[in-house]
C-alpha cells in the first residue's frame, strides 16, 4: 500500500511550508465562516417564516386581524379605521375599563403621585396605594395578604421562578398558559405536563414521582383561556393534601367571573380559600387595569416581596393603574349585579350558539366561548368576514392552540346587549355555512 506522503516527497520543505500554510488558512477561513442568519435579525430563518405566512395572507386578500388599531374604549363595542362594530375581543368582563369611576380615582391618583413611583417598591416606590390595593383583593379572595406584579406573565414568571429549584417537581395542566410554562422552565425544576383537567392523570403522576423530590407543585387555571371551561377544583384540592403538594390557581379569566359576587372559582364550587395556597390573578381584566398579583398566606407573601427578583427589581405599579383596580374592586364589590348579568349574556351566547350546531368545543359556566373552526386559514377568513360585517372577533391558530383546533374566540362582557348576541349568533351561524367550518355534526 502507498504512504499517502510519498505524494509530497518531490516538493522542497519551502514548498511544503507554503502548501501548509494554504491548507492552514482555507480550514481557518472555514471554521471562522459564521452564517449572516446567526448574526442578522432579518435573516432569521423565524422572521422569514413569519414574512412568508403574511404575504400568504396578502396573496388571498386576508387582512391582518392583529394589532388593529382602536379609536376608543374597547366595551361591549369599538372603533376601528372610524368603523363601529360589535366587539369580543376584549377582556373588560365587567365593563369596568372606562367607567367613570375608575378613571376619575386613575386622574386623582397621578395628581397626587404622579405617571410613575420612580423606584422599586422596597427601595423608594412604595405607595398607600399598593397596600390599600392588596389588602383589597386579599379581604376580597378570604386569605392573608397579596403581593402586586406589574406584569401578569411576569407575575407567573416571577413567582414560578423563584418558588421551586432543581430539587423540587411542577406537574401542570397541558393547556396552562405561556407564562406558567416559561416560569416551569426558569425554575430548573423538573416539570411534567399532565392531560387537560385529568385528575386521574394527575394522580398517577403524584403516586410515580412524589416521593423523590422535595417540593412539588401543582398548577392549574380557574378559567381556560382558550376553551372556557372550568377544572373541578376540589378534586385538585384533595389530591394535593393527599400528597403533600403546593397547589397553585391562576385566576386570570376567573377573577370577577366565576361565583355569585365574582370572588372566583373558590366562590364557584364554595371551597375555603385557604385551602389553595398561591392564588394568581391579573389586574387587567376585571379590575380594569394592568399588572398582577399574588395571593396567599403571610409567610409567602413576605418572602416574595423581600427576595423575588420580578418583584424587588422592577418598578413598583404605576399610581394610575393601581388607583384604577382598586376603584374596579370596590365598584364590583358594591355591584355585584354586573356579575350576574355577565352570566346571563354568556350562558345566552352558549345556549344560542349550540342551538345553532355550532361547535363550542369544552366551555361552559365562564365568559371564555371558542367557535371551533379547526382549520388555521378558515379561521381568518371567518375572522375577516365577521369583520366587514360589523363583529370584531379574532382568531386563535396553531401554535397557540394545536394544529387542525383553529377557533375563533368570543370574549363576553357584562355591557353586550341581547340583540348584540343574536345578531352575532345569526351572522356567525351563516358565515360559517358559507365556510363550511365550525358546524358539529
Amino acid at each position: 500500500m502507498t504512504n499517502p506522503s510519498n505524494s509530497l516527497d518531490h516538493l522542497s520543505a519551502e514548498q511544503k511550508r507554503v502548501l501548509l500554510a494554504e491548507l492552514l488558512q482555507k480550514k481557518a477561513e472555514t471554521e471562522s465562516f459564521i452564517p449572516p442568519e446567526y448574526y442578522c435579525f432579518d435573516l432569521y430563518p423565524e422572521y422569514l417564516q413569519l414574512k412568508d405566512q403574511q404575504a400568504h395572507l396578502q396573496t388571498h386578500h386576508i387582512r391582518n386581524p392583529y394589532f388593529a388599531v382602536h379609536e376608543g374604549i374597547a366595551r361591549d363595542t369599538t372603533c376601528i379605521e372610524g368603523q363601529e362594530l360589535i366587539n369580543f375581543a376584549t377582556y373588560n368582563y365587567l365593563g369596568l375599563a372606562g367607567h367613570p369611576a375608575v378613571s376619575e380615582a386613575a386622574k386623582q391618583a397621578i395628581d397626587r403621585y404622579g405617571t410613575s413611583v420612580s423606584a422599586s417598591r422596597p427601595v423608594s416606590g412604595e405607595k398607600a396605594l399598593h397596600l390599600e390595593l392588596e389588602r383589597g383583593i386579599a379581604k376580597f379572595i378570604g386569605v392573608d395578604d397579596a403581593v402586586l406584579f406589574v406584569a401578569g406573565h411576569g407575575t407567573n414568571v416571577t413567582t414560578i421562578g423563584h418558588l421551586f429549584g432543581r430539587n423540587d417537581l411542577i406537574l401542570y395542566d397541558a393547556l396552562s398558559h405561556n407564562s406558567i410554562f416559561l416560569g416551569c422552565m426558569l425554575s430548573g425544576a423538573r416539570a411534567i405536563s399532565f392531560a387537560h383537567n385529568n385528575e386521574t392523570e394527575l394522580e398517577r403522576l403524584l403516586q410515580q414521582h412524589r416521593h423523590r423530590y422535595q417540593r412539588v407543585l401543582i398548577v392549574i387555571e380557574g378559567v381556560y383561556s382558550a376553551d372556557g371551561d372550568i377544572p373541578n377544583l376540589p378534586k385538585f384540592i384533595e389530591l394535593k393534601e393527599h400528597h403533600k403538594a403546593f397547589l397553585m390557581v391562576d385566576e386570570a379569566h376567573s377573577m370577577g367571573v366565576l361565583g355569585e359576587h365574582g370572588q372566583g372559582i373558590s366562590e364557584h364550587f364554595g371551597i375555603d380559600p385557604r385551602t389553595v395556597d398561591l392564588w394568581m390573578g391579573t389586574l387587567s381584566k376585571s379590575f380594569a387595569s394592568c399588572g398582577g398579583y399574588i395571593a396567599g398566606c403571610q409567610a409567602v407573601i413576605e418572602y416574595l416581596k423581600c427576595t423575588a427578583p420580578g418583584f424587588i427589581y422592577s418598578i413598583g405599579i404605576s399610581p394610575a393603574n393601581t388607583a384604577a383596580s382598586l376603584a374596579a374592586l370596590q365598584i364590583l364589590q358594591q355591584e355585584p349585579q354586573r356579575v350576574t348579568q355577565l352570566h346571563v349574556r354568556a350562558q345566552l351566547f352558549l345556549d344560542l350558539a349550540k342551538a345553532k350546531g355550532l361547535d363550542t368545543g369544552t366551555s361552559h359556566g365562564s365568559a371564555v366561548i371558542p367557535i371551533m373552526v379547526g382549520d388555521t386559514f378558515k379561521a381568518l377568513q371567518l375572522s375577516q368576514d365577521l369583520f366587514q360585517q360589523g363583529i370584531n372577533v379574532q382568531p386563535m391558530t396553531f401554535p397557540v392552540v394545536p394544529q387542525n383546533a383553529a377557533r375563533l374566540r368570543f370574549f363576553m362582557s357584562s355591557t353586550h346587549t341581547e340583540d348584540q348576541i343574536r345578531l352575532t349568533v345569526e351572522t356567525l351561524a351563516r358565515s360559517l355555512a358559507r365556510l363550511g367550518a365550525g358546524v358539529q355534526s
